[in-house]
């Protein structure tokens, strides 16, 4: 039997964030990850500024900047199908330093911050160990049991056992925390298609007659997702890449050929969207943040910036009672009591965007009950400078920006 002072079950950004802030702070915490490295495909490669400024904080801006990186600083949707792009959402106009969104892969960003915080004696990454289970002892959560790749097994105890490990956690599994789940009405085909100098720069929305796409510039390419609707996988597979080539064609006439660039469906990616969240994200001894206490639908793009802002939340109220030895349940109810309200208004606006728009559009229905149309709304968008900062602001910064505790920036 091992112990710690606070487990981290997961190896994802607010795990990762969460680590190397209690570590600066003197915590010795104990990061469970179960793949062998951070290379995993289709992850989100969102860099928002909130995060840019908080690796500011820690010393690491100039680390960060030297990884291959493309900025995003604008949102344009066209103002009719197919037609002119116009700029809806203006980040490089907010007054502040990092005034764009960095795409940078993720196990780049996961690779920066894990070999900073080995710089730190009290902290230890235990790649390929896959949490199985929770421990529970006299009403609480003491610690997990893991099991290895390589077949060993035991359990690590810890004062405090943070759920960082998505919406697959062992945590969702436990009745006691009320899993409340919302309906979606679209998945999301990932895939990629090639970029060329003169295409629009920044991220791209296309609207077209039951068909919404976005298009995110990767410099050497474009980052696609199509949205779909919920369970119709299989069926508009069986439909043929033609038909999808003439749909991505139709809304973005400019790519040309490059429409039918997809050789075969295994270039195309299934994202399974959810939207939910638990009401209670804790217990004696547990705390969940992030994904694993609130999944987020892809709309907005903002579900790692909020479970960013999760870690250093959780990091500033439960960094000083773990090192003095008296954290309690008070401690890790804080950090919910600080992170609920914008994870639920910012599912609130999700919902409403599934249900006004994007389940109208994909069942040929007008959107917003037919007062307005998303290409309406872009017009207006454009035309008035100052509005273009609102949606840039929230893409960038969510709805609240949290502080880390102030020992550990170096």
């Amino acid at each position: 039997m091992e112990r710690t002072t606070c487990l981290v079950v997961g190896g994802g950004p607010a795990g990762m964030v969460l680590a190397l802030l209690l570590a600066r702070a003197g915590v010795e915490v104990t990061v469970l990850e179960k793949h062998g490295d951070f290379l995993r495909d289709f992850r989100g490669d969102t860099v928002h500024p909130s995060t840019l400024a908080l690796l500011d904080d820690l010393g690491l801006g100039e680390r960060f900047a030297a990884l291959p990186q493309r900025h995003i600083n604008s949102v344009q949707l066209p103002v009719g199908p197919g037609g002119e792009l116009r700029t809806v959402g203006d980040i490089s106009a907010l007054p502040v330093k990092h005034n764009y969104i960095a795409m940078v892969p993720q196990w780049d960003l996961l690779n920066l911050l894990a070999d900073e915080a080995g710089r730190e004696p009290s902290f230890r990454l235990r790649l390929n160990t896959e949490a199985t289970a929770f421990v529970r002892e006299q009403g609480r959560v003491s610690g997990v049991r893991y099991r290895t790749t390589d077949g060993r097994i035991g359990e690590l105890r810890a004062a405090v056992t943070v759920a960082c490990d998505g919406r697959s956690s062992l945590a969702r599994e436990l009745p006691e925390l009320g899993l409340r789940s919302f309906s979606c009405p679209m998945d999301a085909w990932w895939f990629r298609l090639p970029r060329r100098n003169g295409d629009p720069v920044g991220l791209v929305g296309n609207v077209g007659d039951r068909f919404i796409s976005v298009m995110i510039d990767r410099g050497g390419y474009w980052q696609c997702a199509a949205l779909i609707p919920k369970g119709v996988d299989a069926s508009r597979r069986a439909d043929g890449l033609q038909r999808f080539a003439s749909q991505i064609a139709v809304v973005a006439p400019w790519l040309g050929e490059r429409a039918g660039a997809l050789r075969s469906w295994d270039e195309v990616k299934l994202l399974d969207v959810r939207l939910d969240r638990l009401r209670r994200w804790h217990r004696p001894g547990l705390l969940c943040i992030g994904d694993a206490a609130h999944a987020m639908s892809p709309v907005f793009g903002i579900g790692i910036n909020l479970a960013v802002e999760d870690a250093v939340a959780a990091a500033r109220y439960l960094a000083e009672p773990l090192r003095a030895g008296t954290v309690g349940l008070g401690d890790v109810r804080r950090v919910q009591w600080r992170r609920w309200p914008t994870a639920a208004a910012t599912q609130a606006l999700q919902r409403a965007a599934h249900a006004q728009v994007i389940a109208p559009v994909l069942a040929g229905r007008p959107p917003l009950g037919g007062r307005a149309t998303p290409l309406r709304v872009a017009e207006v968008l454009s035309a008035a400078p100052w509005l273009k900062q609102l949606p840039g602001y929230f893409f960038a910064y969510g709805a609240m920006r949290e502080r880390p505790p102030a020992e550990s920036l170096r």
